[in-house]
């Protein structure tokens, strides 16, 4: 087990800086263009492909880091170059967490290379999990995936909504219902190979933030995958809902204890997605501080005023506490120590409201100006709305953090 240092080492520093630099020299330039358009930016994706960035090995390397940064650091460069085109840049990850969370060696490697594609010919990978009717209640997940024994194939059946990537993905990773009966426990994670008939892209959303990430509903009619194509295989998927049943018929209730495929990949992915919203909300911060030095009402500069000086002060402890928490939760996730008090829960909330309170303080700092799209905060203001949202709503956070601190089933 590493020992937890805030001090990163050489490596995660030359990582750090070599993002930095492509976030400040590729992404930010295309930054405003990619969020007018509304539109995947495969050009800054194929550019990060190019130079290692935007490849499995890169991530993978980040992920095994022993110190638990490697992650959150990237992501945090990436982001705060821009969140729409970082999301564009690392939403395929959350697919390939599925396939690491839930999977076997062998499917792990066939499927996450396949996921990224090379740098000649870029892909992106979808997780689908939420459906029109079932976001923060994964229990209530009516997609349904039905084994055929006979042809060794599982048919899947539903429509998905709100996923990354969803229809222009070469991969996509369904979660899915087997048995309703046992509510969350009855589900599991299907890959849906590329070029499978059935599948299709529904609605494409227009959104209010992270505009250049692709966000559509995936229409699932009568999917036909192999047997494979489960995650973690039919073996241990019949041994788990065999204990499921077991507890149900004692009593218990089936989806209370234990965890599911979707909440597998969401609780493993947690800490890197609060390193996003830290990322933004730098972002915003340095604006904000740079712009207090430089304007000047009343014959000095504004930060000169207690009112603006005060509140980046708390901007940038609000920032660091964030920081510390998602390290915090990355180096326990790394070492394999149990978010005993959700850890991983209060990471994500902590920096996700982070994000909302100071890219707002960013846009009052700079007045009318903030309000403007000639000024980064404003995008910035928009992209950092969704960080109390997705991913589990800070609502649904406080309660996963409530039920770990209290050992009650608070509803």
């Amino acid at each position: 087990m590493s020992t937890f240092s805030l001090d990163p080492g050489p490596d995660q520093i030359a990582v750090r800086d070599w993002l930095h630099g492509f976030a400040a020299d590729v992404i930010r330039p295309a930054a405003a263009e990619w969020d007018e358009r509304e539109e995947t930016p495969w050009p800054v994706i194929q550019e990060a492909a190019k130079i290692g960035i935007y490849s499995l090995d890169f991530y993978a390397q980040q992920y095994f880091d022993p110190s638990g940064v490697g992650i959150p650091i990237a992501m945090e460069e990436l982001f705060w170059g821009d969140a729409g085109i970082g999301l564009s840049i690392v939403g395929t990850t959350l697919a390939a967490v599925a396939v690491l969370a839930n999977g076997t060696e062998e499917q792990i490697g066939t499927w996450a290379p396949q996921m990224f594609g090379t740098p000649d010919d870029v892909k992106v990978a979808a997780f689908c999990s939420s459906e029109p009717d079932a976001g923060s209640d994964v229990s209530a997940l009516r997609t349904r995936a039905v084994y055929d024994e006979a042809k060794d194939e599982w048919v899947l059946n539903g429509t998905k909504t709100w996923a990354t990537n969803g229809g222009i993905a070469s991969v996509h990773v369904v979660v899915a219902t087997v048995d309703p009966a046992l509510g969350a426990r009855g589900q599991a994670s299907f890959v849906v190979p590329p070029g499978t008939p059935g599948l299709s892209q529904g609605q494409k959303f227009k959104k209010h933030g992270i505009r250049a990430s692709h966000t559509a509903e995936v229409v699932l009619d009568g999917v036909r995958v192999p047997g494979h194509c489960l995650l973690g295989g039919k073996e241990k998927l019949d041994e788990r809902l065999a204990r499921a049943r077991e507890r149900a018929a004692g009593g218990a209730s089936a989806g209370s204890k234990g965890k599911n495929a979707a909440m597998a990949t969401f609780e493993a992915s947690r800490p890197a997605v609060g390193a996003q919203a830290i990322g933004i909300a730098r972002a915003a911060y340095e604006v904000a501080l740079d712009y207090a030095r430089t304007r000047v009402q009343f014959g000095r500069p504004i930060i000169d005023n207690q009112g603006v000086a005060f509140q980046l002060a708390d901007m940038k402890t609000r920032i660091d506490a964030a920081r510390l928490l998602v390290w915090r939760a990355s180096w326990m996730a790394a070492n394999n120590q149990p978010f005993t008090s959700a850890e991983g829960s209060m990471s994500k909330l902590y920096a996700g409201e982070t994000a909302k309170y100071v890219t707002a303080q960013a846009m009052q700092i700079l007045g009318g100006n903030g309000f403007t799209r000639e000024y980064p905060v404003e995008r910035m203001h928009r992209d950092s709305a969704i960080y109390t949202i997705f991913e589990g709503t800070s609502e649904i956070q406080r309660l996963v953090i409530a039920r770990a601190i209290s050992g009650m089933p608070i509803r």
